[in-house]
C-alpha cells in the first residue's frame, strides 16, 4: 500500500502529521552574525596586549546595538560598539568582549581587561542551520521540536500526507450507542470508539457511522456510501459463516475482487474477513472486543500506517516467566494478554483470562504472549517473550491478587493519591493465596471460611504469611423483591423453600471463591437447579437474579442494594489481607497498611456499608499467627 495522497497544512496544524516531502532550509539560521553575550563589538587585534594589569582603552562609537537594530556605524581600529545579546555584529568587528571583562572609562571610552580571540562570543550566520540544509526528511512525523525548526526557518505551510479516511461501522441488532438507555438483551457499542481511537493512533481519520441493524439492504446502502466517501471501511460484528450472517455476503458484491480471506488461524480473532472493493480495503472484524483489537493490530495497522505514510509500528518485548500454565489449541496461533509483575527472578507474566468478550482486558494488560500454532500451551515457569502494548510500561509498585471487593477501591484511590501505583487482579481468594505463596503478588485479599473451626481466613495461612484485618461485610441471600419463597422468611426457611421448588433456580459462585465455601456449607449435599452456573463475582450473581435468569444466590449487602434486590443476611464475613512476612517492611506495603487506617478510607468504607476492623498497628499487630 502507498500513501493515499498529499496535502498542505499550516504550521500550527501540522503536529503529528507525516511529511510528504523532504524539506531544506530557505534561509540561514541565524540569518546574520550576532552577539552571544552583552558586551562590546570590537576588533580582536586591538585587544592583543590587554590584561588585568594593563587594560586597553577603546573609543566608543556613537550607537548602541540591540536586538532588531541594524548597525549604522563601522567598527574602526581602536573603537568598540556597545551591543546586547542577539544584536547583529557591525561591519569591521570580529569579536565581542563580555561586559564583565570591561570597565567604563569616561563618557566615550571603555577599558578592556582581557584579550579577545577572533570570533569570540559571535554566533555566525548559518551556524545553526545553513541555507539549503536538509531540515526534515520525507516520512518523518512532525512533533513539537520539528515545528520549532520549521518556524525558525520561516516555513509556514507544510507538505504532508493526507490522512486516510476510514469509515467505522458496527453491525448488530443488539447494539446501543453510549449515552442511550440500555434496553433488555442489548449491549453498548464499545467497538466503534475503540477502533476509531486506534485509527487515529495509527495515522488515520475515523468517520464513525454508528450501528447498522441486521438488515441486508440497509447494510449495503451504508457500506456503498462509506466506500464512496472513504479510503477504507472497517466493520465489527457479523463475520461468522453461519446461515444467519449477511455482512460478508454484502461485501462480496461491493467491488472487485471482493472477499480475499474469511477466517484466520488465530485465537482470538478466527472469524476475521478481509476484502478489497475496487482498490479500497474492507475489513470485517469479529464482534468481541478482544478479538476485534487483536486482529485490528495484526492485519489493519500495517495497511493503515502505509496508507498514511507512517513507518511500521515498533514492537518492544520483554522476557518474563509464565506464572501459571497456559493451555492452547493446536492449529491456531494464540495471543494471551498478560499483566506483568515483579518476581524474585525478574518479571512474571500473569494471564488476564476474561475471554474475547472482555472490554477491560486490553486496559488492564501490559502486553501479550504468543503461543505458536503447533504448541499445546506454555508451561508454568517457562521463560517467554511478552510483546508490550506500551513500550514505556511501568511495573506497578504494589501487586494485589485475590478476591475483589468494591470497598477495595477506597484503598486504591488513597494509594494513587500518594503516588503508589497498584495492579489489582481478581482471581479469587484461593487463587490469591497461591499467587502470594509463589511470590507473584504482594498482598492477597481473602474471605475464606474454615467449616471445621468456623473461623475466617487464619486457618488457611502458612507460617510465612501474616493476616492483616480489613473490614467486615454482610453476606446474604439475594432475591427479587416480592418472591414469596424468600420474602419475610429466615435464611434457613428461604433455602428450604427454594430447594422444595424444582423450578427455583439458583446462581452459584466459582470454585475457589470465599462465597462458594459459604454456599456449599449452606446447601450441604443438595445440588439444586443452577448450581453449576458459577460466575466469578458478586455483581454477576446479583445481575443473574435481577434479570430473572436465576431466582436466588448469595452476594454482599452493598451489591444487593445496588441491584435493587431483596436481602436476607446470612453472616458477617471477614475480608482480610494476607501478606508475606518478608514483605512487611517494603515501602508500598507500609503505604497499604497506612491506607487501611486512613480516615478518608474508613469513612468511605462505612458509607458503602462495610464495617472496618480494628486498625492494624505499625507492625501488623492485628494479625493472626
Amino acid at each position: 500500500m502507498r500513501p493515499v495522497g498529499e496535502d498542505i497544512a499550516p504550521l500550527g496544524e501540522s503536529l503529528g502529521r507525516v511529511l510528504a516531502q523532504t524539506l531544506q532550509s530557505p534561509v540561514d539560521v541565524p540569518p546574520f552574525d550576532r552577539s552571544l553575550v552583552d558586551g562590546f563589538a570590537l576588533r580582536a587585534s586591538d585587544t592583543a596586549q590587554a590584561s588585568e594589569a594593563a587594560p586597553l582603552r577603546l573609543r566608543l562609537n556613537g550607537e548602541q546595538i540591540a536586538c532588531g537594530y541594524a548597525p549604522r556605524l563601522e567598527v574602526a581600529c581602536g573603537t568598540a560598539t556597545l551591543i546586547a545579546t542577539g544584536g547583529p555584529i557591525p561591519r569591521g568587528a570580529d569579536a565581542v568582549a563580555m561586559v564583565e571583562q570591561t570597565d567604563p572609562d569616561g563618557s566615550d571610552g571603555v577599558l578592556v581587561r582581557r584579550s579577545a580571540a577572533p570570533g569570540q562570543n559571535i554566533g555566525f550566520a548559518g551556524s545553526d542551520i545553513a541555507l539549503g540544509e536538509t531540515l526534515l526528511r520525507r516520512g518523518g512525523v512532525i512533533g513539537s521540536r520539528e515545528i520549532g525548526i520549521l518556524a525558525a526557518c520561516g516555513i509556514a505551510r507544510i507538505p504532508i500526507y493526507r490522512r486516510p479516511r476510514v469509515a467505522v461501522v458496527s453491525t448488530g441488532d443488539e447494539l446501543v450507542q453510549p449515552g442511550e438507555p440500555l434496553r433488555p438483551a442489548a449491549i453498548y457499542d464499545s467497538n466503534a470508539p475503540i477502533i476509531a481511537a486506534a485509527i487515529s493512533e495509527n495515522g488515520g481519520e475515523a468517520l464513525v457511522l454508528g450501528a447498522v441493524a441486521d438488515d441486508e439492504a440497509a447494510l449495503e446502502a451504508v457500506l456503498r456510501d462509506a466506500l464512496a466517501r472513504c479510503d477504507m471501511v472497517i466493520l465489527s460484528g457479523g463475520t461468522s459463516k453461519s446461515a444467519g450472517d449477511l455482512t460478508y455476503r454484502v461485501i462480496a458484491r461491493l467491488g472487485s475482487p471482493g472477499v480475499i480471506a474469511h477466517g484466520v488461524a488465530l485465537k482470538p480473532g478466527k472469524p476475521l474477513c478481509l476484502a478489497v472493493a475496487d482498490g479500497k480495503p474492507v475489513v470485517i472484524l469479529p464482534g468481541f472486543p478482544t478479538s476485534a483489537m487483536f486482529t485490528f493490530h495484526d492485519f489493519v495497522v500495517p495497511v493503515l500506517r502505509a496508507m498514511s505514510g507512517l513507518t511500521a509500528r515498533d514492537e518492544v518485548a520483554v522476557e518474563a516467566t509464565a506464572a501459571v500454565r497456559l493451555l492452547s489449541d493446536i492449529g491456531r496461533t494464540e495471543f494471551v494478554m498478560v499483566a506483568l509483575t515483579r518476581g524474585e527472578n525478574g518479571l512474571n507474566a500473569f494471564p488476564l483470562g476474561k475471554g474475547s468478550g472482555s472490554v477491560t482486558s486490553f486496559a488492564q494488560a501490559d502486553g501479550f504472549v504468543t503461543i505458536d500454532a503447533l504448541a499445546d500451551g506454555l508451561a508454568q515457569g517457562a521463560r517467554t517473550k511478552v510483546t508490550l502494548f506500551d513500550p514505556d510500561v511501568k511495573i506497578s509498585d504494589l501487586v494485589i491478587m485475590g478476591s475483589h471487593c468494591v470497598g477495595l477501591e477506597a484503598v486504591l484511590d488513597f494509594l494513587s493519591a500518594r503516588g503508589v501505583s497498584v495492579r489489582s487482579i481478581a482471581i479469587g481468594s484461593q487463587g490469591g493465596l497461591s499467587a502470594l505463596k509463589r511470590g507473584e503478588c504482594d498482598i492477597a485479599p481473602i474471605h475464606l471460611l474454615d467449616p471445621r473451626t468456623d473461623i475466617y481466613n487464619a486457618p488457611f495461612l502458612s507460617d510465612d504469611l501474616i493476616l492483616i484485618e480489613g473490614w467486615r461485610r454482610m453476606q446474604g441471600l439475594v432475591y427479587r423483591p416480592g418472591d414469596s419463597r424468600f420474602e419475610g422468611r429466615s435464611p434457613v426457611a428461604a433455602v428450604a423453600a427454594a430447594l422444595a421448588d424444582p423450578g427455583c433456580l439458583m446462581v452459584n459462585r466459582n470454585s475457589g471463591a470465599g462465597t462458594r465455601l459459604l454456599i456449599d456449607n449452606l446447601l450441604g449435599d443438595a445440588r439444586p437447579g443452577g448450581y453449576w452456573n458459577q460466575p466469578k463475582s458478586h455483581n454477576a450473581a446479583a445481575a443473574a437474579v435481577a434479570q430473572g435468569r436465576a431466582d436466588w444466590g448469595v452476594a454482599i449487602g452493598p451489591v444487593a442494594q445496588a441491584y435493587g434486590l431483596g436481602f436476607l443476611p446470612l453472616r458477617e464475613e471477614h475480608y482480610d489481607f494476607a501478606i508475606a512476612r518478608r514483605a512487611l517492611e517494603a515501602k508500598p506495603v507500609r503505604e497499604f497498611l497506612a491506607a487501611l487506617r486512613a480516615g478518608d478510607v474508613l469513612r468511605r468504607l462505612r458509607d458503602a456499608g462495610f464495617a472496618p476492623a480494628s486498625a492494624p498497628d505499625q507492625t501488623g499487630a492485628a494479625s493472626c499467627e
